[in-house]
């Protein structure tokens, strides 16, 4: 059973925006000597995740720069440019925008509760990972970024809209209820119509 809030898809859609940001500001997706970015957004309905997740490490996402979205997205996607760098692990948001501190490893689903479905040949482990945390009760979403190639994929519900990255950056799918202000300014010229 997944909880509905009235700020999760403004939520995972400026999320998606981040990501797709890091994704267009890296320039050597064809080189393949060089490691791109790689981000993992897992947001919850609920505070309470010690359940499946434990700490990893020192990685962490500095709150102090920024704390929740939409108010600090210029800031998050600065933050989330060096994270996906220097940091491993899943970045928990709360279903309301607020970035959680600590950076996780999300457990496996048991084996019972994984759904029956083929997985693409695209999936790795963290997307897997990705994909299984959002059957779990209180997942509303994932986000992830590919360090392969720059694709964003959204994960709900066992299901996923994954975008690969020339398909980034084109016409914004902005939320009526969105302020533009918390649209995505950098990264290239793009049009919002």
């Amino acid at each position: 059973m997944h909880a509905e809030f009235a700020t999760v898809d403004t939520t995972v859609d400026l999320l998606r925006y981040v990501a797709e940001e890091v994704s267009l500001a890296f320039e050597q997706w064809g080189n393949r000597y060089a490691r791109g970015p790689s981000l993992y957004f897992l947001v919850l309905s609920g505070v309470r995740f010690d359940s499946f997740v434990d700490g990893l490490g020192a990685n962490r996402w500095p709150v102090e720069s920024a704390r929740v979205l939409p108010d600090d997205f210029t800031a998050a996607v600065r933050v989330a440019s060096d994270v996906a760098f220097d940091c491993d692990g899943a970045i928990i948001v709360s279903a309301d925008g607020t970035f959680q501190e600590r950076m996780v490893r999300v457990r496996s689903t048991p084996a019972h509760r994984i759904p029956d479905v083929e997985y693409p040949d695209w999936m790795s482990a963290k997307h897997l990972n990705a994909f299984e945390a959002s059957t779990r009760e209180g997942v509303l979403a994932a986000v992830t970024l590919s360090e392969e190639n720059g694709r964003v994929t959204v994960f709900r519900g066992g299901s996923y809209e994954n975008h690969e990255r020339d398909e980034l950056g084109g016409r914004w799918r902005v939320d009526s209820e969105l302020v533009v202000d918390a649209a995505p300014t950098s990264g290239g010229d793009r049009s919002r119509e």
